[in-house]
């Protein structure tokens, strides 16, 4: 068994797009109002995907798990 990578682009694949520059170049302001829709975006999809588990629907659980682990993904590079 071999330890998880400390590289911050391994462990979250967005740093690596070049977006992701981008977005830490704006302004305080806007990446924190950028964070924060996010961060609502990410708890409600995976309360969503734990709504469609319960309800025996696979497909869109797998879906808003997703949309959930891309927003938290996207709020760690927007937060300071």
């Amino acid at each position: 068994m071999s330890d998880r990578s400390s590289n911050p682009a391994v462990r979250n694949p967005v740093l690596a797009l070049p977006a992701s520059q981008r977005i830490a170049a704006l302004p305080p302001e806007a990446r924190d109002a950028l964070a924060a829709v996010l961060r609502e975006l990410s708890v409600d999809a995976r309360a969503r995907a734990q709504e469609s588990w319960r309800r025996n629907k696979g497909p869109m659980a797998v879906y808003w798990k997703a949309v959930g682990a891309y927003a938290t993904h996207l709020y760690r590079v927007t937060r300071r």
